[in-house]
């Protein structure tokens, strides 16, 4: 068959479509759908039966980078500062210290059942030393697990911040294995600089990102993702272009954009959840067509010890290190180092040693293609089992809801006000989207001159407006009048359910 655009096309969108059905009923059979994905790859490619040859590591990693860029970015939206405030210490602890512990622990075990050099050791530790946010964040969300305490968002925290260091310490080691006349101090400044101009550069980029969304008058709602998409890039690629890492920008810009007003959020919002799974498995694929399964056979007896390992002795001792100097039960602990989750992120780090063409950089990538496709296997599949087990999990009664969920549905039961606006009231004029409302309030209508009008975030506040305000708390009402700057007094008294 002659290899032209349109089929090109045609075979992407058959294996996207086989993809997403089979995903449908896997978790029926405890399979995560993420190894779906990979399956369906491997399967197309030149050693399964669809005989499609990709053997191309640049392209795979452009595809990986571009797709990570909307995996964190959008886990980053989803992710609430107020669940994260209390457990930033320990995210910041396990996505730092343990992803450096787990990358020399595992290493120096490397260095000892191989022949392979100090150095090759540790750059395969690093490659394998972070949990995969695509993973976390597709099991997590996808069953709908819910734990106890603040055992999800540390989890979501470290998924979601630990890739920059893994990508330092891979591009670190891998410069020691090309120049072995280099020592591990003189990578030392480029880690602290990455770190940090990537830290400052995220939150500024949030910042401004901010403020572009909200006040640049776009025509069309569905404008508004596009902007964000593309000041997501703009934020990955300027960030690693001053020297800083350009993954840790976009996460901190997504957490921050996530938790403030924008216009059209629900809408942003929902693009990147499905631009997200796209992206999941348009990765997952790509890393299923590139891998060859018959030159995997020969390291499945080191890969599974290397497995093993990393998953019962090095990510465990990492974890239980990194959270020494926090309170946190012991079968917390044991669940954290459970959710060490390796999926394509690995892999993608992989393809720098190929495109770098040291000595042993196949036998690198496929060694970490098979620790990953064995974490997803024996971890991804157990989660909710072991959460049972360890008794961190909660039952589906107690599963909490999100805050539109919780807005309308009948327990608690939902509170209405008629808020009407005076002439002199301060929130006269303002956008809704400048209001600061909280977020378990939604303004559902606004009555303006006898028509009743749905307001989004670009909505103008004007006098003699009746705004119809849902919450779920009566306190909550009180947060509503001071973002409309109303002391409780000056709201006539309106409707309640």
């Amino acid at each position: 068959m002659n290899i032209t655009i349109e089929n090109i096309i045609l075979i992407g969108s058959v294996l996207l479509l086989i993809s997403i059905l089979a995903g449908k009923t896997s978790y029926r059979f405890g399979v995560p759908t993420l190894l779906l994905f990979l399956t369906i790859g491997m399967l197309a490619g030149s050693d399964g039966i669809g005989g499609i040859y990709f053997d191309n590591p640049r392209i795979a990693q452009f595809i990986g980078v571009v797709s990570l860029n909307f995996i964190l970015f959008s886990g980053g939206l989803d992710t609430n500062w107020q669940s994260v405030k209390p457990v930033l210490r320990e995210g910041i602890a396990l996505s730092t210290l343990g992803v450096l512990l787990t990358a020399v622990g595992l290493g120096y075990f490397v260095y000892l059942v191989t022949d392979f050099g100090l150095y090759e050791s540790l750059l395969l530790g690093a490659i394998v030393s972070s949990t995969d946010a695509a993973a976390v964040f597709s099991i997590l969300r996808g069953k709908n697990l819910a734990l106890k305490k603040n055992l999800r968002p540390t989890l979501e925290l470290e998924s979601g911040s630990n890739d920059p260091m893994a990508y330092v310490l891979t591009i670190a080691f891998l410069t020691l294995v090309q120049f072995p006349e280099k020592n591990i101090l003189s990578v030392l400044p480029m880690f602290f600089m990455q770190m940090a101009i990537g830290g400052g550069a995220g939150f500024l980029f949030g910042k401004l990102s901010k403020v572009m969304i909200n006040r640049i008058k776009l025509d069309f709602e569905g404008l508004y993702p596009v902007l964000t998409i593309a000041l997501m890039f703009i934020t990955f690629s300027a960030t690693d272009f001053i020297g800083g890492n350009g993954f840790l920008a976009i996460y901190i810009c997504s957490v921050y954009l996530g938790n403030q007003n924008l216009i059209h959020k629900k809408t942003i919002m929902r693009m990147f959840d499905g631009l997200a799974w796209l992206m999941q498995i348009v990765l997952f694929l790509t890393l299923g067509l590139l891998v060859f399964p018959t030159q995997i056979v020969p390291y499945m007896g080191i890969g599974l010890l290397i497995s093993l390992v990393l998953i019962f002795v090095a990510r465990p001792l990492a974890v239980f290190i990194s959270l020494m100097p926090f309170r946190m039960k012991l079968r917390r602990r044991f669940y954290i180092s459970w959710v060490g989750l390796r999926g394509a992120v690995p892999i993608v780090f992989a393809t720098y040693p190929l495109l770098a063409g040291i000595e042993k950089a196949n036998i690198i990538f496929n060694i970490v293609f098979f620790v990953s496709l064995t974490s997803v296997l024996i971890q991804g599949s157990t989660l909710s089992i072991v959460a049972k087990w360890l008794h961190v999990g909660l039952p589906e009664s107690a599963k909490p809801l999100s805050p539109t969920d919780e807005l309308l549905s009948e327990h608690p039961k939902a509170i209405m006000k008629e808020i009407t606006i005076g002439e002199s009231c301060p929130a006269t004029g303002e956008k809704i989207v400048n209001l600061n409302f909280p977020k378990k309030a939604i303004i559902a209508m606004i009555v303006r001159d006898g028509n009743y009008i749905t307001p989004n975030g670009l909505t103008e506040i004007k006098a003699n407006d009746k705004l119809v305000v849902l919450t779920d708390k009566p306190e909550i009402l009180e947060k509503v009048y001071a973002s409309l700057s109303l002391s409780k007094s000056e709201a006539l008294d309106g409707i309640e359910d």
